[in-house]
């Protein structure tokens, strides 16, 4: 069973875009052995820029213990069809959204093992002590986060790697929860993108209806909206304090008046499918 000590050979796939630089900023700090690959001219520059040397992706993959695919969605089927048949039997290609894993557009290999990884940001109840973790509100900088993780290998060895690997990349991390990747992509986009991440686009819709439409100041208005999103989160989620009838009431008629009565059809397979598709470009999740 691998140690917190161990070390691996990471190789990061597009080191120089906007998820590789986080990535890579983290690697940097750890005793792993890194290589850094990326093909835009702009990524290139980048990555030399911020004092990382680059590696062709033959050279990167074929030495690798796990393979970090830091590069978007929609091109992952053909990073993968060129470079998951050059990696060394028992290594792990990590993949950091579950869209593209759960609908099959990954090229694999028996003895290649497949593995998906995304950060849970730092959560809005985290007891934040430093100006540096106030401002970190994506994560991966200064504010501790949680991490999600899927590995489809029962080789406690493997894990560690992954988890090793996930740790650091997304520092500083307080637990990987593990699960499968199809409950992976369950909760990303479901739970997290479809819902949480509209929601979040719906408040903002609601704050410019407050001030353009019903004429409220906006410093007025932004200023009782972002108190009181904290306080419904914690009453919600955490049961901080119990929310008095009237505002029982007024959530009921927002229920009412907002919320279709079949919203947990998302939940449904079928619409997890329908909803990938749409985001990677597909006509359908054929599996």
């Amino acid at each position: 069973m691998s140690t917190a000590t161990d070390t691996y050979a990471i190789a990061v796939i597009g080191a120089g875009g906007k998820m590789g630089m986080r990535v890579s900023n983290n690697l940097v700090k750890t005793d792993h052995t890194v290589a850094y690959v990326e093909n835009s001219p702009g990524g290139q520059e980048r990555t030399r820029e911020a004092g990382r040397e680059l590696t062709d992706a033959a050279t990167a993959v074929a030495d690798a213990d796990i393979v970090v695919l830091a590069v978007p969605d929609l091109a992952l089927q053909a990073v993968t069809a060129d470079l998951v048949p050059q990696m060394k039997p028992g290594s792990i290609v990590l993949t950091l959204d579950p869209a593209a894993a759960y609908a099959g557009l990954l090229t694999t290999r028996d003895d290649v093992i497949q593995a998906v990884a995304h950060p849970c940001h730092p959560s809005v109840f985290l007891q934040r002590e430093t100006p540096e973790q106030w401002a970190d509100t994506f994560g991966g900088i200064a504010a501790p986060q949680d991490a999600i993780a899927a590995i489809e290998s029962d080789d406690p060895a493997k894990q560690a790697i992954v988890e090793a690997t996930v740790r650091a990349i997304y520092a500083p991390v307080i637990d990987v929860h593990w699960v499968t990747i199809k409950q992976l992509a369950q909760l990303e986009p479901t739970l997290v993108e479809t819902i949480a991440c509209m929601i979040g686009a719906l408040l903002k819709e609601s704050l410019e209806e407050a001030v353009h439409t019903m004429g409220v100041p906006e410093a007025a208005a932004r200023s009782i909206l972002l108190g009181h999103t904290q306080v419904a989160l914690a009453n919600s989620l955490n049961g901080d304090n119990p929310f008095s009838d009237a505002c029982l009431i007024a959530m009921d008629y927002g229920r009412e008046s907002i919320i279709k009565d079949d919203w947990k059809k998302v939940f449904r397979d079928d619409e997890l499918d329908k909803n990938l598709a749409r985001m990677l470009h597909l006509d359908e999740i054929q599996r």
